[in-house]
């Protein structure tokens, strides 16, 4: 018997772009858009008539705009998935990143129509279309092979020298909830969030007011410091290079890879050629598979691997394709990823030999 179809309510006050989502989607077989609003007032009349399985909520709209919409829409349906469909300009991407901090689930870039309506509804069905299946609980590791389990060097990984985080959809949430937790950090940090240009200086500045740690977006020659995190920019992969006793930055716009730039992989295999088994990986909620093969290199190298629960990920896929190929030594809640950071930061008795699930903060 056939799955039922995802219920999608398109929310856009642009007539032209209802219909390019609407029809886009619609020729997924797996999806099926029930309706569109023109405004945020409009569309809480159609989710009490018709609820969706998944809202796509344009940012910016007339008489109730997107964050205004999502706070109402969080007081009766707080766990529904919707996805912030926002333009690529400074202002769409503040007020995405506010939406975020709100409760939005995750959030896609409108494709530009200058390369033709045809490219953008292919943009359309391979990035929100994906997303959309994704947050409708239609697993992605159901299409995970099993992975024989790692076996990794026996003993104790030294004290972390560099802590490396990966994320994708709902990482902005996550990373903020880890940084927030974590109160002291006494080595560099370096995050690749998969976000386009604009949206990664933003969350930096957004993750800096929040304290409490030092944090902005790469640049070209910036040096790794203890307590400063830096976040890959949008559109490049960050990558380093050994200069006498400092670790600089090199960005580079090499071909994407799992599909991303920045990609978790290049700076994870590019770290791992300087720090060794010094180095402490987390992998938190995000679609695919980027940061697998990085995290399959820093265990090679007698490093440490931290990956995010099903249960606290808003998609299980990037932690579950590490989970499930046996190189975290420990799979947390997302409450519990900033204590097990420390553990491993301020301690070194931790044995990196084994993975074991943790269900609590401890």
């Amino acid at each position: 018997m056939a799955a039922p179809k995802i219920r999608v309510l398109v929310v856009d006050d642009s007539v032209t772009i209802r219909k390019l989502v609407s029809e886009a989607l619609s020729a997924d077989p797996e999806i099926e858009v029930i309706g569109s609003a023109a405004n945020g007032r409009i569309a809480l009349q159609k989710l009490v008539q018709s609820p969706p399985d998944v809202v796509t909520l344009d940012v910016e709209m007339p008489e109730m705009d997107g964050l205004a919409t999502l706070v109402e829409i969080r007081k009766t349906h707080p766990t529904l998935p919707v996805l912030m469909f926002s333009s690529l300009t400074e202002r769409a991407a503040s007020a995405t990143l506010e939406a975020l901090a709100h409760g939005a689930t995750d959030y896609v870039t409108k494709p530009s129509v200058q390369g033709g309506v045809a490219a953008a509804m292919q943009a359309v069905r391979d990035d929100l279309g994906r997303r959309i299946k994704a947050l409708a609980n239609r697993s992605v590791l159901r299409s995970i092979p099993p992975v024989p389990r790692w076996v990794g060097s026996e003993g104790k990984s030294p004290t972390p020298e560099v802590l490396a985080i990966g994320a994708s959809t709902g990482g902005p949430n996550a990373i903020a909830d880890v940084l927030l937790h974590l109160r002291q950090l006494p080595i560099p940090g370096i995050i690749t969030q998969h976000m386009p240009p604009m949206f990664t200086r933003l969350f930096a500045e957004r993750l800096n007011a929040q304290g409490p740690h030092r944090v902005r977006e790469a640049t070209e020659g910036d040096v790794l410091e203890a307590g400063l995190i830096l976040i890959a920019p949008g559109d490049y992969h960050m990558a380093f290079r050994r200069e006498g006793t400092r670790t600089v930055v090199r960005l580079n716009q090499g071909p994407p890879e799992n599909s991303c730039r920045p990609a978790v992989d290049v700076m994870l295999r590019s770290i791992v050629q300087i720090y060794g088994a010094r180095i402490l990986s987390v992998i938190l909620t995000g679609m695919g598979q980027d940061g697998l093969r990085g995290c399959e290199f820093v265990r090679a190298a007698g490093g440490q691997v931290i990956a995010q629960d099903e249960a606290s990920s808003v998609v299980w896929g990037m932690p579950g394709f590490v989970a499930r190929a046996n190189l975290a030594q420990v799979v947390a809640p997302l409450e519990s990823i900033a204590l097990q950071i420390s553990l491993r930061v301020h301690e070194q008795s931790i044995s990196p030999t084994y993975p074991r699930v943790v269900h609590g903060p401890r």
